[in-house]
């Protein structure tokens, strides 16, 4: 039952099954009915024969001829009996076909009455009987009570409902069967598409395709477009954990050349103090660039909501402590309630690379703005992430080959050169881009854009 095609079948079965067994009752029910009524009507025909044929004798006694006009009467065994009885149940004349039977008599109707009723004979032969009771008016003083009573033998009858049933399911087996089988091969085509899909992603895990066609139905363009989402997705997933794992690299190396130099001081006061504080930022360091590799990637499917102003806060905290000596001046300009719709370590990331680097470079003073970027039918906001410093600044042709993972503009000064490359990786996850321009300050601009979350979804 793990197969969608056998569920469908076997669901059409009981329903077809269900469809035909009502229908069936439905046709044998009204045949059956139709067959009593034209036997009670023959058998009605039947009495007003046997009621225009009897004449009273001399004797006042009321009495049949000796042939009806129905021949099955004076024949044996030919399953159509007649009896007249008096008023006191006494059989005053049996027709010829009754003869070695005992017809049953039954109630006896109300006088006018006609009484259908279904009786059997003593070797169990069913009968569909119909009873009259007349008052019949020998002359003007004297009537007498009589009792005529027709039978017909329902064997026939009973035969004929066997049969027209068997056809009934023989013709509706058969029509079943055909609709199944019209119904598997109908099947098998829709089902086409969907084997496609299978067959092409079994192609891209094994590397000979880089995402599905797009020659489905409607009906699964848009399974396809998420499966093609969510494949370029991962494939970009996979890419950045590979910088991750990079950028952790190269991360380590600073402070692994700060405790190289410690060793050689170890005799000096406060080594203890500034080793461990090497080692601590190291732990950090693979604590957060590990972090996201090791992340499931369902928890990273549903953007969460990132208070912009406080992570922001806590870099500039951070940042005050690592560069004291410069003692730089940061200017925010933050709208109040501001979020950003994503994970918290990529704002980290996109925010704390941008301010590291204006602190790296500013005489005095760093500047971060983060407004919204509203889409006129986004879901949430998007953001404008602005850091400006009063440094030498950036030529434009030097622009481009920054954003180059590990380009540095100045050897001399201490970085791996990854950091700007980062923030264009993050940036571009999310279906936006950084540009770099010059500040009002006088020195460098980073701007990352990020548009609005339908925006993403819908360029994929």
């Amino acid at each position: 039952m793990n197969s969608l095609s056998s569920r469908l079948l076997i669901s059409v079965s009981v329903l077809l099954l269900i469809f035909f067994g009502a229908t069936i009752a439905v046709l044998d029910r009204a045949f059956t009915e139709a067959g009593e009524q034209s036997r009670r009507d023959i058998l009605d025909g039947h009495l007003v024969a046997l009621l225009a044929a009897a004449e009273p004798d001399d004797t006042g006694n009321l009495v049949m001829p000796d042939r009806l006009r129905e021949p099955r009467f004076g024949r044996i065994g030919s399953g159509l009996y007649a009896e007249l009885r008096d008023e006191n149940s006494e059989v005053l004349w049996r027709s010829r076909s009754a003869l070695g039977l005992e017809i049953p008599g039954g109630i006896v109707p109300e006088l006018g009455n006609h009484l259908f009723g279904r009786e059997a004979l003593e070797d169990g032969t069913p009968l569909l009987t119909l009873s009259l009771a007349v008052d019949w008016e020998i002359d003007e003083s004297l009537s007498r009570t009589y009792v005529f009573k027709v039978a017909e033998s329902l064997d026939g009858f009973n035969a004929q409902v066997a049969g027209f049933r068997g056809q009934l399911f023989g013709w509706f087996a058969a029509v079943a069967l055909t609709m199944l089988l019209a119904f598997s091969m109908l099947l098998r085509s829709l089902m086409k598409p969907l084997r496609q899909i299978e067959s092409e992603i079994t192609e891209i895990e094994e590397g000979h395709r880089v995402s599905l066609s797009a020659a489905f139905p409607t009906e699964l363009t848009g399974v396809a477009r998420n499966m093609n989402l969510l494949i370029d997705s991962e494939r970009a997933r996979s890419d950045r954990y590979r910088y991750t794992l990079d950028n952790l690299a190269h991360s380590l190396k600073t402070p692994l050349a700060a405790m190289r130099a410690l060793l050689n001081e170890k005799q000096r006061e406060g080594f203890g103090e500034r080793f461990n504080e090497q080692i601590d930022r190291m732990d950090e360091i693979v604590r957060y660039q590990l972090r996201k590799p090791a992340a499931s990637v369902a928890d990273n499917l549903v953007l969460q909501p990132v208070p912009v102003e406080k992570e922001v806060r806590r870099l500039i905290d951070g940042l005050r402590k690592v560069y004291h000596d410069k003692q730089p001046e940061f200017e925010v300009r933050i709208d109040r309630g501001m979020q950003f719709r994503g994970d918290t370590g990529d704002f980290l990331e996109l925010a704390g690379n941008l301010l590291d680097n204006a602190c790296k470079w500013c005489e005095r003073k760093v500047r971060i703005s983060v407004v919204p970027s509203v889409g006129s039918r986004a879901i949430a906001s998007g953001m404008v992430l602005t850091v400006a410093d009063d440094g030498p600044g950036i030529p434009e042709d030097a622009a481009a080959a920054l954003l180059q993972r590990g380009m540095r503009l100045d050897e001399a000064t201490p970085g791996h050169g990854i950091g700007l490359a980062v923030v264009k990786d993050i940036a571009k996850s999310y279906g936006g881009h950084l540009s770099i321009g010059k500040s009002d300050l006088g020195g460098a601009e980073f701007m990352v854009s990020i548009p609005p979350v339908s925006t993403v979804r819908a360029e994929g």
